[in-house]
């Protein structure tokens, strides 16, 4: 009896400690006491105690999750150990609609067919029509496709 309930006090601490020491180590190995345990348990008391065994450990896990996840967090010590902030930026450029068609555009680097361009501060991917053009300028949007607009050369005035 006593092994059994040493090797769930062992992998429950070894689960709990997994979440503030990430590796998936201490997990494993507190998943393996924990089955071991159970083993144990069938070995010793045969099928009701080994599953009344699985059935507390399953509780304890339980409640330690519970414990870590729900009740951690809002304690003092919890709440320098969790990471509450956001990151809200984007790692892609807006997409473009159908209203910035006919606006004006300026090169932001050199369109060879295809770079960046300026639409009323916003930079988005782009295709010229015209060929080559250079960084700083002045371009039409003519229409756009999936992920990119489609740009010519403003005509002189």
């Amino acid at each position: 009896m006593n092994a059994i309930v040493i090797l769930f006090l062992i992998g429950i601490i070894c689960l709990v400690f997994e979440a503030i020491m990430p590796g998936a180590i201490l997990g494993i190995l507190g998943g393996a006491a924990m089955i071991t345990g159970c083993v144990v348990a069938f070995n010793l008391y045969g099928m009701s105690g080994g599953a009344l065994a699985t059935f507390i450990g399953l509780l304890l896990l339980g409640l330690a999750l519970y414990i870590e996840f729900y009740v951690l967090p809002k304690t003092r010590l919890g709440r320098k150990m969790f990471v509450h902030s956001r990151n809200e930026t984007t790692s892609q450029p807006p997409l473009a609609t159908d209203e910035i068609i006919g606006k004006q555009a300026e090169a932001l680097t050199t369109l060879a067919p295809s770079g960046f361009v300026s639409v009323d501060g916003k930079r988005y991917e782009a295709f010229c029509r015209s060929g080559m053009e250079p960084q700083g300028a002045l371009l039409v949007v003519s229409g756009r496709d999936n992920f990119r607009l489609i740009v010519t050369k403003k005509p002189a005035q």
